[in-house]
């Protein structure tokens, strides 16, 4: 299992892309089936989602949240990473970049959605501080419910789009509440049966778990609408340029910010993870099923570049902790 997790971890990109070209490539010419079978797509999306998000929940320690009080700072500029900063410099580069009303919204909805446990995973790669990531993680699920409601409200009313509210909470509820809970007792049941070190040996299953639903998310994404993709080619193309810069420039802010303000390279680690690192799967959720398809378009595309850049700054590891350990304070 553990060997599948990491096979699944160093081959994301690749499988990313296939899926996404299995998915153009058999939607095309299906794409009358799409339309008349547009019931069942649904369903399958929202199943496939579950299927992201609930193996995540199964290795999240809810208790956790209880020590969020031993890293007042980290967890409070985790916090404002993903729901102050990212929902802002997402907005400026909407401004700039994407002129399309529903492309916008699903590039903002990656901006406000929770962090990806994926970021667990590079901060024990990095040797960063794990217990901070999954505290990061498991806040950020929480504080979703009621930040994205918010944010996507906003963001709607400026683009002059309606926002479901009830679809997004149903919607939230579907893909992040029931998931969370189902997940942690879940995960108490499995220690109770098999004690904490075989659950331990087993806890590598979920996030590959997680990892093959999410190809089978962006399958579905890109096989429901390869005729629109292929057909406004450009319109998708106009996403690369907005997506490599909020990579890039939350990276560098929040390497430079988080020195500055003190941090330890391993904090540093489980932050920068933590609020760059977005949950993809969920934002797709959100944006097929309270918003449009096309919408969903950003989050499915996001992966590519988000592997490409957080396995790049993984890379950087020892000069990152050169850099932290020469500026302390």
């Amino acid at each position: 299992m553990k060997a599948l997790q990491e096979h699944l971890n160093k081959w994301l990109l690749v499988y990313v892309v296939v899926a996404m070209t299995l998915g153009i490539t058999l939607g095309y010419p299906n794409a009358a089936w799409t339309k008349a079978n547009q019931s069942f797509v649904s369903n399958l999306t929202t199943l496939v989602v579950f299927l992201v998000v609930y193996p995540m929940m199964v290795n999240l320690k809810i208790e956790a949240l209880v020590k969020a009080g031993r890293n007042i700072k980290g967890l409070s500029l985790a916090v404002l990473y993903n729901f102050l900063w990212a929902p802002l410099i997402g907005w400026g580069l909407t401004a700039l970049f994407l002129r399309d009303p529903h492309l916008a919204l699903g590039f903002l909805l990656v901006m406000v959605v929770p962090c990806s446990s994926m970021s667990i995973a590079y901060t024990g790669l990095a040797d960063g501080n794990i217990e901070l990531a999954t505290v990061s993680v498991a806040l950020s699920f929480v504080l979703a419910v009621f930040a994205v409601p918010l944010w996507m409200t906003l963001f709607a009313t400026h683009y002059q789009v309606v926002a479901p509210l009830q679809d997004m909470l149903v919607t939230i509820l579907t893909v992040l509440v029931a998931p969370m809970i189902l997940g942690y007792l879940t995960r108490l049941a499995l220690v109770r049966w098999l004690g904490e070190k075989k659950f331990k040996q087993l806890q590598p299953f979920f996030p590959s778990l997680s990892l093959l639903a999410m190809y089978g998310i962006v399958f579905v994404i890109f096989f429901s609408k390869a005729t629109m993709i292929l057909e406004k080619w450009q319109m998708v193309l106009t996403l690369l340029v907005p997506i490599a810069l909020f990579y890039a420039l939350t990276l560098a802010m929040v390497t430079w910010l988080n020195r500055r303000l003190g941090l330890s390279y391993r904090d540093h680690m489980a932050i920068v993870f933590a609020s760059t690192g977005k949950n993809n799967g969920t934002a797709i959720a959100i944006a097929t099923l309270a918003f449009s398809p096309l919408a969903a378009i950003p989050a499915a595309t996001m992966p590519i570049f988000q592997i490409l850049f957080l396995v790049s700054y993984l890379k950087m590891a020892n000069w990152v902790r050169g850099y932290f350990e020469a500026h302390p304070g």
